[in-house]
């Protein structure tokens, strides 16, 4: 039995990250997304002061009004006085955010604050895998085209035993991937498993120029457009772009699997260019507040048939996309139930360029559907949760049901 763990790119784990909302004029061309220089806080204070700093944004932000039922101040007042260094710090804010029980707020230290911003900027130095945890193994779900591991012949499936003489049993995705990155030109040895033998892989980390969209086209006339993540600045743009390459084509696969989420802001501008007007989801805050984010109705919107290929680790962005184009009958959905991840987060500085990942609402399809914990359920349930290929023939029957599916609507 699978273990369900989102799958974590050699970056950071994507979350739905909502920032001010950047609203783009045409569909022909997006605005330039913020600088993610602009995200650090040039303020440096004392541990106790950071700790008090973010006991603040919490009380103040989290979406749920009594904090799961407990009464903050007794965080405030437990470490009063009692915050030294840093790391006195940090385990403090760990632990106060561990007692809300739930596993989408989190500090970020400089590092992780630095790999968010990272991600956003779509640039790392690292060998270009994608991992996730099948039951308790550090497994690759993919390999980037053109980086250090597609040169050095990683494959999908591959289990990472050991970096650099590390054994990663017990380690879970994020510290994997955190051994695994480094300073470019810098060398890290990989042992995986492949078919039951040791195979160990010396790799020279580049900087890996982060792709989120690709595009081709398949039989039939049919355009193929897979989107990696929502998190990039660039994804919007990179989508425009997909869909001139695709433009000749008579129908569109959206191919979502895998994609764990990113930006809002991302997923309403890609929601908007196949649904005209109407709500493309409702945001619900602390104490009920509502924000309905609506289309923009000045668009004519792109009318081919669409199917959307979705999986277990489709999940938060990709939930808002696939929600919305269900909900307005616009698509077909095809694959495995998503992951279900009906929580915004926003990004919040804090001082000593570190962060905090907050939660502040949850969300709703335009229909009223909460898919927290539930996920979002295929039209056509076929093929398996994470993996893309039906049996060792590699044949991906999710795309080939999407295929036939286009097929038979002309």
């Amino acid at each position: 039995m699978k273990v369900k763990q989102l799958i974590v790119p050699l970056l950071l784990l994507l979350i739905l990250v909502m920032f001010n909302r950047v609203f783009f004029n045409t569909f022909s061309k997006a605005n330039k997304y913020f600088s993610a220089q602009n995200l650090y806080s040039n303020e440096v204070v004392q541990p106790q002061k950071l700790f008090d700093k973010t006991w603040k944004v919490i009380a103040r932000d989290y979406y749920e009004p009594s904090l799961n039922n407990q009464d903050w101040a007794r965080w405030k007042l437990h470490y009063q006085g009692k915050i030294k260094t840093e790391d006195d710090a940090k385990v403090a804010i760990d632990t106060m955010i561990a007692s809300l029980n739930e596993p989408y707020t989190r500090f970020m230290n400089e590092k992780d604050f630095n790999d968010l911003t990272t991600s956003i900027t779509s640039k790392i130095y690292g060998i270009g895998v994608n991992i996730y945890s099948n039951s308790g193994k550090i497994e690759i779900f993919n390999v980037i085209p053109a980086t250090p591991a597609d040169f050095a012949g990683l494959k999908q499936g591959d289990i990472i035993i050991a970096v650099d003489g590390k054994d990663t049993n017990g380690l879970n995705v994020s510290e994997v991937a955190n051994i695994v990155r480094g300073p470019e030109n810098s060398i890290v040895e990989l042992t995986i498993l492949r078919n039951g033998k040791k195979i160990t892989k010396k790799i020279k980390r580049k900087e890996i120029k982060i792709k989120n969209v690709k595009s081709s086209v398949l039989d039939n006339h049919i355009g193929y457009i897979q989107i990696i993540s929502f998190m990039g600045g660039t994804t919007p743009n990179e989508f425009l772009e997909a869909l001139d390459n695709t433009k000749n084509t008579d129908s569109l696969i959206i191919d979502l699997r895998g994609n764990t989420g990113g930006l809002l802001d991302n997923a309403v501008f890609i929601a908007n260019i196949f649904i005209q007007q109407g709500e493309i989801v409702e945001i619900i805050y602390r104490g009920g507040t509502k924000k309905s984010i609506k289309a923009n109705p000045e668009q004519k919107p792109l009318d081919k048939p669409l199917v959307i290929l979705v999986n277990g680790a489709s999940a938060s962005a990709s939930e808002i996309l696939s929600g919305a184009l269900r909900d307005y009958n616009r698509a077909k959905i095809v694959g495995k139930k998503t992951f279900g991840k009906g929580l915004v987060q926003k990004v919040v500085p804090l001082p000593n360029k570190t962060g905090l990942n907050v939660t502040i609402a949850k969300y709703l399809t335009p229909n009223g559907t909460d898919i927290n914990k539930m996920g979002i359920k295929p039209d056509i349930e076929i093929g398996n949760d994470f993996d893309f290929y039906l049996n060792d023939n590699k044949r991906d029957i999710q795309l080939e049901t999407a295929k036939q599916l286009l097929s038979k609507g002309k």
